[in-house]
């Protein structure tokens, strides 16, 4: 192990507020998500990934990369989704190994009403809190931490 410096007063500045948002914002989120619209945070992101899927469904191998899940948790959610009516999940034609999860209608139903809760917290816990000059500013660094958390070659899902 490399021998480094502790954090100085302005690291600290940043690391502790940090801690707390990784800690609390998943907390405070998930709690009112599944009172108000019956899905975790977790599974209105793959329902969202699915949605966007340029053909309409993903691989179960990407659909783990894009919502930075293992393929064991994604299976889980998915055959969970599956149980609920919001996925469908269906056997991979080129692959007899592989599934793909699909939206279906009821799913697809389900995102659209959780969205508004879903933007409204958002709202309410990030961005109303910055002014739009934060906001524009924390967008790159944000996204260059998340790009170092990757492993090598591979990159965040946009």
């Amino acid at each position: 192990m490399v021998d480094r410096a502790p954090l100085s007063g302005e690291e600290e500045a940043v690391w502790r507020p940090l801690t707390r948002i990784i800690t609390v914002l998943p907390r405070v989120l998930e709690d009112q998500f599944v009172n108000e619209t019956g899905v975790s945070m977790t599974d209105y992101t793959v329902l969202v990934s699915l949605s966007e899927a340029a053909e309409g469904w993903l691989r179960l191998t990407d659909l783990a990369k894009a919502t930075a899940l293992s393929l064991s948790r994604i299976s889980r959610v998915v055959d969970s989704l599956v149980k609920r009516g919001l996925v469908e999940k269906v056997k991979c034609e080129s692959d007899g190994r592989a599934a793909n999860a699909r939206l279906t209608e009821a799913g697809q139903t389900k995102l659209k009403a959780a969205y508004p809760g879903h933007l409204e917290r958002v709202r309410s816990h990030l961005f109303d809190h910055l002014s739009p000059e934060e906001v524009r500013g924390a967008g790159p660094i944000l996204a260059r931490l998340a790009a170092a958390l990757e492993p090598p070659g591979q990159q965040c899902p946009e």
